[in-house]
């Protein structure tokens, strides 16, 4: 392969053809190991501040709206961070934005561990949710960047299972780790990337090779490129046979220097968000983004709460059903990464929206004659919420062209914190007016109308380079 690399000209279409052409190696797994190690920590500090909260409420004597805020810090700055750190990564590179964000939130964490007061606290939770919002759209970006057409799906979710075992680990560890050592040596946990993650970031992972091409950095960008064919010489694992350059369209390729301030240029890539073409790409995306994570988080945030409020269920008991309902959220993750390129983007979302939607119906119908009934159908429902959930950080980024992609991807995010923010204020308020079974029955509306969206207007992108799902 590299000798006849060699022979080819020096153009944005052989580059990328070429990545195609290889095939997977420890080259590509390494990258995934250190950047999902970046990400296991990340959903580590989301569940971080709510398991120090009780002994931090009792030393400080909080009130509940100094903890809201508290616990509301991080998201409002997960939001600045996905759109702050996205413009750079769009403008200035995958490499430097990955490592900036992930040292972002490392150095917060510590300064959170570290907090004298009430309002130390908030500001480092405020700037430690900037690197993490950061750090999930890129890093996404950049393993769907390296991955190839053939096997994508797979590639890409193996690496984004580290982010529900992070929230998983975070869980358990939360639990034991504070009753024994207390609420500072726990959040100093989050500082951990700094010292295991950032070095082997800044020794091994270079920039994204598909970015280079479109800055118009071929000679680095193929240097990447000749990496990955040395560690594949000898392999007898085949490569993809989907690049075709003459169907490819290049407006993508190669793109401009890369010498235009941040901000104005940035502004222009967020107007092609609308226009040639992907509005409805983006419009979309939004819709399914808030109909997923409004179930999803309007679910979990009051599992434990229901159980123990409406059910009176024990507060060890309570806390193992929501544990249960997790785990069976973990096997939906599971099952998409295994079989999503099998099935396809388009039926995998819409039947997972529709199944998700019967589930919350019936639920509404059957799950308040009992805790048990409420476990059962909360498991079935969650474990659909939980693969689409999954499935839309692999389908982000293929749905935007390497010039918008970690743009497209970041707003998306950040339309799905949003929703974070939404549900849990909503789900009390319905409850509290209108009873538990109209929530299941908005969840069930939403979902269904997720389901028909993605039915109709959802983009096909198993095994499609990206360059052509997106010219």
């Amino acid at each position: 392969m590299g000798d006849f690399a060699s022979h080819m000209a020096l153009t944005g279409e052989s580059i990328i053809a070429r990545l195609e052409d290889a095939p997977l190696t420890s080259w590509q797994i390494k990258l995934r190991l250190v950047v999902g190690t970046a990400t296991f920590f990340n959903a580590f500090e989301v569940l971080a501040i709510a398991y120090a909260l009780p002994e931090l409420r009792a030393q400080w004597h909080l009130t509940q709206a100094q903890s809201g805020f508290l616990l509301s810090a991080l998201f409002v700055g997960e939001i600045i961070g996905a759109l702050l750190f996205g413009m750079i990564a769009e403008t200035r590179g995958r490499r430097a934005a990955l490592i900036g964000c992930t040292a972002l939130y490392s150095a917060m964490s510590l300064a959170a561990s570290l907090a004298p007061n009430y309002h130390w606290l908030v500001a480092a939770r405020l700037l430690t949710g900037i690197g993490l919002g950061a750090e999930v759209p890129i890093a996404v970006t950049y393993i769907s960047e390296i991955a190839k057409a053939q096997g994508r799906g797979r590639f890409v979710l193996l690496y984004e299972l580290v982010f529900p075992l992070g929230l998983l680990a975070g869980a358990l560890l939360g639990w034991w780790f504070i009753l024994h050592f207390g609420w500072r040596p726990f959040l100093a946990i989050g500082a951990l990337p700094a010292v295991l993650v950032l070095p082997m970031m800044i020794r091994f992972v270079p920039e994204s090779p598909r970015w280079l091409v479109h800055r118009g950095r071929l000679s680095e960008a193929d240097a990447i490129v000749r990496r990955i064919e040395a560690a594949s010489a000898g392999s007898t694992t085949p490569g993809s046979t989907l690049w075709n350059t003459t169907e490819a369209r290049v407006t993508d390729l190669p793109g401009k220097s890369n010498d235009k301030p941040i901000f104005p240029f940035s502004f222009a890539i967020l107007s092609g968000l609308f226009s040639q073409g992907y509005g409805r790409r983006t419009a979309m995306l939004w819709t399914m983004y808030f109909c997923c994570f409004f179930m999803n988080y309007g679910l979990v945030t009051w599992l434990p709460t229901l159980y123990h409020g409406l059910f009176h269920l024990s507060l060890s008991d309570s806390l193992r059903n929501a544990m249960i309902t997790q785990a069976a959220g973990f096997s939906g993750t599971l099952t998409t990464a295994l079989a999503i390129d099998l099935v396809g983007r388009r039926i995998w979302f819409s039947t997972a929206f529709l199944l998700a939607a019967a589930a919350f119906f019936n639920l509404g119908v059957n799950g308040l004659e009992s805790a048990n009934h409420m476990l059962v159908g909360g498991c079935i429902s969650f474990y659909f919420v939980s693969a689409i959930s999954i499935g839309m950080i692999l389908y982000a980024p293929e749905l935007y062209p390497t010039r918008m992609r970690v743009i497209g991807v970041s707003l998306g995010y950040a339309v799905s914190i949003l929703a974070g923010i939404v549900a849990p204020m909503a789900v009390g308020l319905i409850v509290d007016t209108a009873g538990l079974g109209m929530i299941f029955a908005i969840f069930a509306c939403l979902g269904a109308l997720a389901g028909a969206i993605c039915l109709i207007f959802a983009v096909e992108t198993r095994n499609r380079s990206l360059e052509l799902i997106s010219p």
